[in-house]
């Protein structure tokens, strides 16, 4: 018997577990003691009971004390809540986004499909969902995005969220990710993984037995056509502004008399700078110079070129004054731009950085896009003239948005484009404010009045012939038995739902033969008619290849054709034959070679290495013809000709490492050199996943394992294992092992504050993402080798009775 004292006296769970079987035991031994008992025997009994009522109720109070707060932030710890202040500065939800959490499909753990426009406040929603299921019903967590760069940013973004709550965060992008994912027995994972890294994933944990380990699947940013109604959910104080139908959830301007005053000051302006008509006949200057330098401008061009020349132009007529506002820290951006570039800077950045303003598109490097948008986001520069990429998924909202032209390329703007651009103007939290302009000349004035009046859906829409392409995919994956489970499978998809709705002439019928036939011409299945009428399918060997491979069912067959012709006479003396075999097929239309430079490339090679290529169908004799300008028969196939070109540019990055001095060798942008490198990358873990399936390709295994790794990174080797923390590219990793941090128990240890004060350009944010991944790597990569050493040390459930005597013995 225990004291009062004692019995309330808090204990280790360990103790009241066993106090509870303890107390259990005893009860049940009174519940079957003899009835007849002294009077003594019940006054003492009572005085126990009492006692053991006392010590329960305490037991009951520590317990609820230590047991994990859920509930208080949406289901999840209070813990969650202040993270999210502390990390992220988000104190309050919007209104949509609570009584988005607490619909009834959300409590009963059923699908969900909001839409919103970009930055409205979608994934944090999706994060806090997530949560739940990490915390609290202990399942692993996927979260796909579209693009490798918003993968990386998501890790970097949960990896202080999955230290602190202790789960980890797992990328699957590029050549990044293991299949299947290692076995966690402690704690659970989020995965962070593009498209196809994501299905891969659910395959391989379908086929380890393992996808009941998956308790939710976040598609972010769907990458479907999509039209969007005119939200106002939580966005309280805006209005949509219908002149400049920017369907924005922004508070515009709608004083007449303010406009008619900017009119005024425009006219002005215009009269005072006559000299810029020629130069600016859509009087951009004037426009951008009402916003700027007190506040942000976007200024979206049809083409990169126009990018910069937009750029470079404001600044011609830009007042020296510009140039002293915040003079320090574009100085500190600049120097930045220059370290990402070994030495190098662009001679416009150069010159359009120090007045505030900078140019954002697909010929920058990464290092360089992520520079020029961090230092947008702190206000550093005001103005950026960019393309339409800009719009989609990354968060640089803007007071004013001018668009430049109608067109994309040569291609008139769809809606979805459009509303993706005009919805940068204003966002909650940062700006009250926010407004459109569109620039046009008189004959898209009809096709621009269609766009911005056509009809708002809230649902999102698939295409319905990219919707049949999709699903070739999908049904390789998801292959049954019939074709009757092949319809039924259809039947609940968004294609079926769709079908109806345009009244698709096509009946579903039709639709699975046609996909079923698609997938038999290419071999991925085969079909075989049974005695009663009916049809078996099966997957083909090179139909699991493909897509355990994520390979594009378009070239699945070129590429076997391709490896297997080139096991005939693999070059292994040099790179050359396999960074051929890995060079994305899908990038071929993007090249057009400067045969001079060409044939000057192609005579640096050694006598191997062009034996290789003309075995490939590139021969000397045909480079040296185009250099000189001469015809060639037609009805020669230019494909392994563009493809060898854009082997030669990743066959010197592998040798030289600098991606300027490639570019400039070749005559290409910087950013299109890395983005051949980073597919290339891709397709080289692709291939490999292909080869591993095909036992007739076995020796790729070992050679294309060490491919994808230089590729990867293709540096140095001793920068690779700073390189793997997300969000640390080549610069940073010199900057970093020169200031002694060389390893990744080094990064994983670092102060950071210490950090941002020993690295230049490094801000103590950034500091503390580089530390927080690097710790979450380290404890990646040693919960791995832990549970490969308890698996080794697990006595297999198998093991034959002999055996397992044998063993206790």
């Amino acid at each position: 018997r225990k004291t009062r004292h004692e019995a309330e006296r808090p204990r280790p769970p360990t103790a009241r577990r066993s106090m509870t079987e303890q107390l259990k035991s005893t009860m049940l031994c009174n519940a079957s003691a003899p009835s007849a008992v002294s009077r003594a025997a019940e006054m003492k009994e009572a005085v126990v009971s009492e006692e053991i009522s006392v010590a329960m109720q305490a037991m009951e109070t520590v317990s609820a004390a230590e047991t994990t707060d859920l509930g208080p932030f949406f289901g999840l710890p209070t813990k969650v809540k202040e993270l999210m202040f502390n990390l992220r500065g988000i104190e309050k939800l919007y209104e949509w986004q609570e009584t988005c959490l607490s619909l009834d499909c959300v409590q009963r753990r059923k699908n969900l499909i909001y839409s919103l426009p970009t930055s409205g406040g979608k994934t944090l929603v999706a994060e806090i969902l997530v949560l739940r299921e990490l915390l609290c019903r202990k399942k692993d967590c996927l979260f796909i995005l579209p693009y490798i760069s918003l993968v990386q940013e998501k890790v970097r973004g949960l990896a202080s969220l999955g230290l602190a709550l202790d789960f980890m965060v797992e990328e699957y992008a590029g050549s990044k990710g293991r299949f299947p994912p290692v076995k966690r027995r402690n704690n659970r994972s989020a995965f962070v993984a593009t498209i196809e890294k994501g299905h891969s994933l659910v395959n391989s944990l379908i086929e380890s037995s393992r996808i009941q380990d998956l308790g939710l699947v976040v598609v972010d940013e769907v990458p479907l056509t999509m039209g969007r109604e005119n939200r106002r959910e939580g966005q309280t104080g805006r209005q949509t502004d219908r002149n400049t139908q920017t369907d924005r959830q922004t508070d515009r301007q709608t004083d007449r008399q303010r406009e008619k005053d900017r009119q005024t000051d425009r006219q002005t302006e215009r009269d005072r700078q006559s000299s810029m008509q020629k130069m600016d006949p859509d009087h951009i200057i004037a426009l951008v110079t009402e916003v700027i330098p007190t506040h942000s401008c976007l200024v979206f061009c049809p083409t990169k070129k126009n990018c910069e020349n937009v750029a470079a132009m404001i600044c011609k007529y830009l007042k020296e004054e510009f140039l002293r506002l915040r003079e320090a820290e574009k100085g500190v951006l600049l120097r930045a731009l220059r370290d990402s570039g070994n030495g190098s800077v662009c001679p416009v950045l150069r010159r359009t950085v120090p007045y505030g303003l900078a140019y954002h598109h697909s010929g920058l490097t990464s290092e360089e896009r992520k520079l020029v948008e961090e230092a947008y986001s702190s206000g550093v520069l005001c103005l950026l003239a960019c393309t339409s990429t800009l719009a989609a998924g990354i968060n640089l909202p803007a007071r004013r948005v001018i668009l430049r032209s109608p067109y994309v390329a040569t291609d008139f703007l769809k809606r979805s484009q459009y509303k993706q651009m005009v919805g940068r103007a204003g966002r909650a939290g940062i700006d009250t404010v926010g407004e459109s302009i569109l620039i046009l000349q008189d004959k898209d004035t009809k096709m621009v009045t269609a766009l911005t009046r056509a009809p708002k859906t809230g649902i999102v829409v698939l295409k319905y012939h990219r919707g049949l392409n999709i699903f070739k995919y999908l049904f390789l994956r998801t292959i049954t038995t019939s074709l009757e489970q092949m319809k039924d499978f259809l039947c609940g998809t968004l294609l079926f739902v769709q079908q109806k709705q345009l009244c698709v002439e096509t009946s579903l019928t039709e639709t699975v033969q046609r996909l079923v036939g698609l997938l038999e011409d290419k071999h991925l299945i085969t079909v075989t008619t049974e005695s009663h009428g009916g049809h078996t399918l099966q997957v083909t060997k090179l139909g699991r290849a493909t897509y355990k491979g994520s390979v594009d069912l378009s070239y699945s067959e070129v590429l076997y054709r391709d490896l297997s012709k080139g096991l005939e006479g693999l070059l292994l003396n040099s790179f050359l034959h396999l960074v051929y075999l890995v060079t994305p097929y899908d990038m071929i239309a993007q090249c057009k070679p400067d045969w001079m430079l060409f044939f000057r490339q192609f005579t640096l090679l050694s006598v191997t290495e062009q034996k290789m290529s003309a075995a490939v169908g590139v021969p000397e004799s045909f480079i040296a013809r185009k250099a000189a300008g001469q015809t060639v028969r037609k009805g020669v196939n230019m494909e392994p000709v563009r493809r060898m070109y854009l082997a030669l540019v990743l066959f010197s990055l592998l040798k030289d490492t600098n991606l300027w001095s490639v570019a400039e060798r070749f005559q290409l942008s910087r950013g299109f050199v890395q983005s051949l490198l980073s597919s290339s990358s891709a397709f080289c873990s692709c291939v490999l996943h292909f080869t591993q399936e095909l036992e007739e390709l076995w020796p790729f295994k070992a050679l294309l394992t060490e491919l994808t790794r230089r590729l990867s990174y293709c540096v140095k080797a001793e920068l690779i294992p700073l390189m793997e923390v997300a969000g640390v590219m080549e610069s940073r990793a010199k900057q970093l092992y020169n200031a002694g941090y060389k390893t990744l128990s080094h990064l994983a240890n670092a102060d950071p504050a210490v950090l941002s004060n020993t690295i230049e350009n490094l801000f103590k944010k950034q500091a503390n993402q580089i530390v927080a991944s690097a710790k979450m790597l380290l404890n990646e990569k040693a919960a791995a080798l832990q549970e490969e050493v308890d698996e080794l040390l697990t006595m297999p459930s198998d093991l034959p009775s002999a055996a397992k005597t044998q063993q206790h013995v």
